[in-house]
């Protein structure tokens, strides 16, 4: 993965956030004060980094649909998390069923990770990495950041409290990961019992170098909107994510413009094996997807 795209992603899943917040609607209620704001924040950081750590440990397994879009092909997958890592399993192109010839490359791809711990093992290390960088930015939210209130409403899953943030002046990145956090400006919303992030939408104020504009940059404009929900017994995973993202890498321009879905998620067995997840992914019935 490229630097800049590792920057990108570790921004967003650090944020790990968001929900169906699409209900909301402000509400003539009280405001926090500027403390009970702050430590509302502070708490709903803090239940996103111990959520992060849990996840990257595999704690409460889910089985899910993605249905991922971009101007140039839609896909839907069938993804189960296990103590190895996630694996996936490809049901759809372009809103098709996958033809015969296709089916069969899965296939084949599946025994090819079957036979071949290494390969697991390297998409693990991969997502463990990911995991790492996004908790170096869960750390500095808190400061790289200024939060204003700015109401309450109700969305499906109860009361929530919207806050903008723009960058801290006085914020000083520690490392290239929080570096982008100096130029996003946005707007967030809190469950308020949960004390989890429901939802983000954020844009990038202004254009972003990395290694003085040596490593690449990021253009001005480009956007983010992230959703998650409680999926069932208390546990939140991301059901919305839209990225729009210029920019370039060393001298080669990279564009992001991309939306995923995530959906039907079903708790699995705490521990279970990624031979095991293939298996379940197997057992699936192929063809025309309903989400």
């Amino acid at each position: 993965m490229t630097a800049k795209l590792q920057v990108v992603r570790s921004f967003f899943l650090l944020l790990l956030a968001v929900a169906g917040a699409a209900g909301f609607q402000a509400q003539t209620v009280p405001a926090l004060t500027p403390a009970q704001a702050r430590a509302l924040v502070e708490r709903a950081l803090g239940t996103e980094s111990r959520a992060a750590q849990e996840l990257s440990h595999a704690d409460h397994p889910m089985r899910y649909r993605m249905h991922k879009s971009s101007p140039r092909l839609v896909t839907t997958k069938e993804i189960v998390e296990t103590k190895d890592g996630a694996v996936a399993r490809l049901l759809e192109v372009n809103n098709q069923p996958l033809s015969p010839a296709d089916e069969q490359k899965e296939q084949v791809r599946l025994d090819a990770l079957m036979s071949d711990p290494r390969l697991q093992q390297h998409r693990k290390r991969s997502e463990d990495n990911d995991a790492e960088r996004a908790q170096k930015v869960l750390r500095v939210l808190p400061t790289a950041f200024l939060y204003e209130f700015a109401g309450t409403g109700e969305a499906p899953t109860g009361t929530v409290e919207k806050f903008t943030f723009k960058p801290n002046p006085a914020f000083e990145p520690p490392d290239l990961e929080t570096g982008v956090l100096t130029a996003m400006a946005g707007e967030i919303w809190i469950d308020a019992a949960q004390e989890r992030i429901v939802r983000l939408a954020g844009s990038l104020q202004q254009d972003k170098d990395f290694g003085w504009g040596i490593l690449g940059q990021l253009d001005k404009g480009g956007w983010v909107e992230i959703d998650q929900a409680d999926v069932g017994n208390r546990q939140w995973r991301i059901v919305h994510l839209k990225l729009v993202m210029n920019g370039r890498v060393l001298f080669k321009a990279k564009n992001s413009d991309s939306e995923q879905e995530y959906t039907r998620f079903v708790p699995v067995p705490q521990g279970l094996g990624y031979r095991e997840a293939i298996q379940m992914l197997r057992a699936a019935p192929a063809g025309q997807v309903s989400r």
